[in-house]
């Protein structure tokens, strides 16, 4: 087996279990109870998901145009997908649309208290 070869079944497998992490992040959005439990299915799976497809793409292609252009696409997902889940949690919380039994320690309610 040559390199290339080898290379491109491991972008295939990657690209593989990236798809499987962002059904799973697509069955939690439709299937999770509450937002604060939809938050975590929409940002951890499927920005790992994005990451592993991604790296399995530029492990295909092998062209350093590409390369560069995915390596852009993972930093600006790593950087926005952390905001937009915060920001999710923090509307839940201001509008009272989660389950205040299951959440055990409320450090916003006390931030917000003073």
């Amino acid at each position: 087996m040559t390199l290339e070869l080898v290379a491109d079944y491991a972008g295939a497998l990657l690209i593989l279990a990236g798809a499987a992490f962002c059904l799973a992040a697509a069955v939690g959005l439709v299937r999770f109870p509450g937002p604060l439990t939809r938050m975590h299915a929409a940002t951890k799976p499927s920005v790992f998901g994005l990451l592993l497809i991604l790296t399995g793409v530029s492990l295909s292609l092998r062209d350093p145009k590409v390369i560069t252009l995915l390596t852009l696409a993972v930093l600006f997902q790593v950087m926005t997908a952390p905001v937009s889940g915060h920001l999710v949690s923090r509307t839940a919380h201001r509008t009272g649309q989660y389950d205040r039994e299951t959440v055990e320690i409320d450090e916003l309610a006390r931030d917000l208290e003073d």
